[in-house]
């Protein structure tokens, strides 16, 4: 169409005006598979459980569902982690201890890029995985927090996919307003003058309630981790080997 219209064939005014045209045609096609994936998302089941979770969004559930398919086919959380490239590359040499490096960033890249955004977003609501971001960022930095709550997202993914339970620290009204901006975008009409289940949302003592609720438990997960070692077991010589090898200190 470009070379087409680059022809001298065409005046200038006239193809400047099919440009426009194509452009806008371009962008109605584009808001319609928006409609159509949100009309998509609002009779599965599996959207809605996924949206439970704080910083998981439509896009970001509907392209993740759409990334894994049927949960049955992985028949563990870390087939999953490893199927979206979430894992950590393992490099050994010899009888050498295993050296983990940087995710593989294998599978499907679009979703494992936005449950890194979804964790970005999680970090900054209040809850566990809040305070699981905040634990790993103070030891390995943000970024390696970042995919290391993403990584945790998908392994909260697999169970509630697989059990068929929503998410424990969730917050009804914001999942409300959650799924009322999903139904507003598959082309429902918008109920003015009308409380809904999403309106509690715009409540600010009924946000801080569900707020306080979630801070409680991050405050009982910092507790819960507070006496881990972060660097893992020590390690101590086997005297029974004459010092050989090494063991874990019980």
């Amino acid at each position: 169409m470009t070379s087409e219209l680059s022809d001298d064939r065409v005046p200038e005014d006239e193809r400047q005006a099919i440009e426009r045209y194509v452009r806008e045609i371009d962008r109605l096609g584009e808001d319609l598979k928006v409609i159509q994936r949100a009309q998509h998302a609002l009779g599965d089941l599996r959207v809605a459980r996924l949206m439970t979770i704080p910083g998981m969004d439509m896009i970001v559930t509907t392209a993740v569902v759409a990334a894994i398919g049927d949960i049955r086919r992985f028949a563990s959380p870390r087939q999953l982690v490893s199927y979206l490239g979430l894992n950590p590359s393992v490099r050994q040499s010899g009888s050498a201890l295993a050296y983990h490096g940087r995710i593989t960033k294998q599978g499907p890249g679009h979703a494992r890029g936005l449950l890194v955004e979804a964790a970005w977003a999680a970090a900054r609501a209040p809850g566990p995985l809040r305070a699981f971001f905040l634990r790993i960022r103070s030891r390995r930095g943000q970024h390696v927090a970042a995919v290391a709550t993403a990584r945790k997202l998908a392994v909260l993914i697999w169970h509630l996919l697989t059990k068929e339970q929503d998410y424990l620290w969730g917050r009804p009204a914001l999942l409300a307003a959650k799924l009322r901006r999903l139904e507003l975008t598959a082309g429902q009409a918008p109920a003015r003058g009308q409380r809904g289940r999403a309106y509690d949302y715009n409540i600010k003592p009924a946000r801080d309630r569900e707020r306080q609720e979630v801070e409680k438990a991050e405050k009982l997960y910092e507790r819960f981790v507070a006496g881990w070692n972060p660097r893992g077991p020590k390690m101590r010589t086997s005297a029974a080997r004459g010092g050989a090898t090494t063991e874990a200190a019980r």
